[in-house]
């Protein structure tokens, strides 16, 4: 058994089963996580349940102990990053930027304004308008940024006053069990529950009858999943589901000076990133020069473990996610397109596959048409800036799109017409604790970050006094 526990009640919890985390850079299972059973967790909901009343009464001590959770998750960055990056893939350097994200969500969140909003104060009435906690969150975490996501999940969350059960993919579960046993010593017991398993306990949390808010971040599929458990109760739900985000390169741009900042809008971490660019639009006058530059980027950069500082792409974090790379660029290729560069598994221990360029792609492949969350990038042509408009827009998804151009304005009226929760002008992927993040469509429901996602954690309440 690994020496990371479950956090249950502000204790750490010893069971009797367990299952192999794989470090994804070799292939094999380099340490296990605890497995909750029923009771155990039907333990950290009434222990969040327990917790509650005396948390959601004191704002004062819930911004202090947010504070002091933000600098005990700092304090054990280089503990945490290297858990991260064994377990993610990711590079040790990202994992500690993943941390310092942490702890500057929970920062945030610590500050955000929860103050009273009055509505009537006339010689008839007074009305005012109050955030009251929801109660007890369900928060799920997905594999490609467990850590991250936890803060921007757990800040909002506590800050409102509510409790939490936290549940990490079970791919990536170590470092965010061990930021469980860290905060154990920093916020009430009971607050903050850290549980880890296999499915299905993402299942039992969602239908869960202690549950009054899910958050979850993760696939579509699960997403509707989540939202057809909420349902029964009635449950507050905030989904993020991913993306297929386009980018627009317009005739005016230059390949050579935007080519790196797309090219890592797409691949960052390894291409696992849900806001990432999808597909790229460029015109024909522009297409070779541009899949040039790209197929050029990719073919030079150092894909490879965690453990080589010089890495500049990790692995694919999973064997399912790398088995679906492979299988969406072999149909794409037996279907007609060409790859500029990669298109093929490296061919060594792990789950590390070349980065992909493709041409010659067309609406109706999959690799187009659904997110391939991986390091692909199919880059299509398009004669009009309406035509190439309309196409970035053809998707179930809405997650975010950019435009690329010297001419900002022009770049700008153009990125107002993509249907997406954020338009880009020359850039892809900042995401920021001030900026709410958020999908149309399929993409999901509701948003996260900003006091736009703290009112998702709050419900409202109007208290009006007659005169």
């Amino acid at each position: 058994m690994t020496a990371v526990a479950m956090t249950v009640g502000g204790e750490q919890v010893a069971v009797t089963s367990s299952f192999g985390v794989i470090d994804p850079a070799t292939g094999e299972v380099f340490d296990r996580a605890p497995a909750c059973e029923p009771d155990v967790l039907d333990a950290a909901f009434a222990a969040a349940r327990t917790a509650a009343g005396a948390w959601a009464a004191d704002e004062e001590g819930r911004r202090a102990a947010l504070h002091a959770a933000a600098d005990t998750v700092g304090g054990a960055r280089d503990e945490l990053a290297v858990l991260l990056s064994t377990e993610q893939g990711k590079s040790v350097k990202a994992a500690a930027y993943e941390v310092d994200q942490h702890a500057l969500w929970l920062r945030t969140a610590a500050d955000l304004s929860l103050a009273p909003q009055t509505l009537q104060d006339d010689d008839r009435a007074a009305a005012e308008l109050v955030r009251r906690p929801l109660g007890v969150v369900a928060a799920i975490t997905p594999w490609n940024y467990p850590v991250l996501l936890a803060g921007w999940k757990l800040g909002p969350a506590l800050v409102a006053g509510n409790t939490v059960v936290l549940k990490p993919s079970p791919y990536t579960p170590l470092a965010t069990l061990r930021i469980g046993e860290l905060l154990s010593n920093v916020l009430p017991a009971g607050v903050l529950n850290v549980v880890s398993g296999p499915d299905p306990l993402g299942s039992a949390m969602t239908r869960h009858p202690q549950v009054d808010k899910i958050t979850f971040t993760g696939s579509v599929a699960t997403g509707k999943a989540v939202a057809a458990a909420a349902a029964d109760d009635i449950k507050r739900v905030t989904l993020e589901l991913g993306g297929n985000d386009a980018a627009i390169v317009l005739e005016d741009a230059d390949p050579a000076a935007i080519a790196r900042a797309i090219f890592w809008a797409a691949f960052t971490n390894c291409g696992q990133i849900c806001a990432g660019i999808k597909r790229l639009f460029v015109p024909v006058a522009l297409f070779g020069e541009m899949v040039d530059a790209l197929a050029q980027l990719a073919n030079r950069v150092r894909v490879g473990a965690a453990s080589d500082e010089r890495s500049q792409i990790g692995p694919v974090q999973n064997a399912m996610q790398f088995k679906r790379v492979s299988e969406l660029v072999d149909e794409a290729v037996r279907q007609g397109a060409k790859p500029a560069a990669g298109a093929a598994p490296l061919g060594r221990a792990g789950y590390f596959y070349a980065p992909t360029i493709l041409t010659d792609v067309t609406e109706g492949m999959r690799v187009v048409d659904e997110e391939q969350f991986g390091p692909v990038l199919p880059v299509l042509c398009y004669s009009s800036v309406d035509e190439a408009i309309d196409r970035a827009n053809a998707t179930t998804y809405g997650l975010s799109g950019s435009v690329w151009s010297p001419d900002t304005d022009r770049a700008e009226a153009v990125a107002r017409l993509l249907t997406c929760g954020t338009t880009f002008v020359n850039d892809h992927l900042t995401v920021g604790p001030h900026l709410p993040f958020g999908g149309w469509r399929h993409s999901g429901l509701g948003v996260e970050n900003g006091p736009w996602g703290l009112e998702a954690f709050t419900q409202l309440q109007v208290v009006y006094r007659k005169r």
